[in-house]
């Protein structure tokens, strides 16, 4: 058993209503994709508000796979993203046999850094993929006016980033091609394990869809419940396994409902920490503009060279201390199959590099108590203060 006084990182926040809809969907005897799944869909769309269409997946990974088949990613071509992120990013796009292209990021944002974007282009680019780490939209405006200019697809990573405002429209809203978001257990709203991709264009939802399912032409749902002959499909292309089941979508369409309190509380978090750490020898994360927001699924900290201790001692200390904490993220560039694949050198990503020997994330979650959050303050003061 584990010490009942020690704060986690993370913790999921499910209640009564998402316990008594999963109860409902294993007493109807649906427990795959069927109408719990549909209704979530159907109401994540509506909750963007915008001409879009949502198709749940298993994890924002096999979303993110879906997305760049779908956008016609074939081997040998080159996708942009950054340094900055989880595998997840560019393992899928070595899924299809093409090469991730990897960028240094923004020193105050850590997102991927949009003056390096248009130098990584070459005759075989055909996507960008940012990512808004943290919960901090990217600049999208610069991103797709590069991608515009020329012609590729653009398909966001925003993993992290639901629900969240990028010039007072919802990221999944912009004029990108696809966007993905994650529900695993530490993001904003969870359903365990799973995803969505969002995309205004039919017939890359058209494609997701089927692909999303072994590449049937018809999903079991419509198959299972159409009143005529169902028995028979068709394999249209070689598919995947990647459909969200009911009892997944069960919790999804309550954690749905709360997603604004959800964020209300976790942004309340956020700025108590950045107020309480403003004069310690540590880079804050970026609060965000007036015509955006934050989803803040993550608070970073990143301490400076002059701190009393490393970010490992740090981390320590805290744990010590009866407080969890994680680190996002090891840069791409320093693992060593990207390392090794692709020949990258610590030194070509000295932003990502820099950053990630500092980083530090704190707990930031909505089961957080005033007390908790009183706890992580008064703890990474006395750990920090000068």
């Amino acid at each position: 058993m584990g010490n009942k006084d020690f704060m986690p990182f993370a913790l999921p926040d499910i209640g009564q209503d998402e316990i008594d809809e999963v109860v409902d969907s294993l007493q109807s005897g649906w427990l795959t994709t069927g109408p719990k799944t549909r209704q979530f869909e159907k109401e994540f769309a509506h909750y963007l508000g915008d001409n879009i269409q949502a198709l749940a997946v298993n994890s924002a990974t096999a979303g993110l796979h879906l997305a760049l088949e779908a956008i016609g990613i074939k081997p040998g071509d080159e996708v942009i993203t950054t340094t900055y992120t989880f595998t997840s990013t560019a393992e899928v796009i070595r899924y299809l046999g093409a090469h991730p292209v990897f960028i240094d990021v923004d020193p105050k944002t850590l997102n991927i850094d949009v003056k390096r974007v248009e130098h990584a282009i070459t005759s075989r680019t055909k996507a960008i993929i940012p990512v808004h780490i943290a919960g901090l939209p990217c600049d999208m405006d610069s991103i797709l006016s590069i991608a515009h200019k020329h012609n590729l697809k653009v398909v966001e990573d925003a993993a992290h980033a639901f629900p969240v405002h990028y010039r007072e429209k919802y990221i999944g809203t912009l004029s990108s091609d696809v966007t993905v978001f994650s529900f695993y257990a530490t993001k904003t709203i969870t359903t365990g394990e799973g995803g969505m991709v969002v995309t205004a264009n039919p017939e890359i939802a058209k494609r997701c869809s089927i692909m999303r399912l072994h590449g049937i032409d018809r999903d079991a749902f419509d198959r299972y419940t159409s009143e005529k002959p169902s028995w028979y499909y068709e394999i249209i292309a070689p598919g995947f396994k990647y459909n969200m089941t009911d009892i997944a979508a069960s919790i999804g369409i309550h954690q749905l409902k709360k997603a604004h309190a959800f964020k209300e509380k976790r942004t309340a978090i956020a700025k108590r920490y950045a107020e309480a750490f403003k004069d310690l020898p540590v880079t804050l994360p970026v609060m965000p503009q007036t015509k955006e927001d934050h989803a803040w699924h993550l608070f970073i900290l990143r301490l400076t060279e002059n701190a009393p201790l490393s970010r490992n001692e740090f981390i320590q200390k805290m744990s010590e201390a009866g407080i969890g904490c994680s680190v996002h993220f090891i840069p791409l560039h320093m693992h060593p199959y990207w390392q090794k694949t692709y020949q990258l050198r610590e030194e070509d990503y000295p932003i990502a590099t820099r950053a990630y020997k500092g980083a530090v994330s704190l707990p930031i979650y909505t089961k957080m108590t005033d007390k908790d959050v009183d706890k992580v303050i008064k703890t990474v003061r006395s750990l920090l203060k000068p």
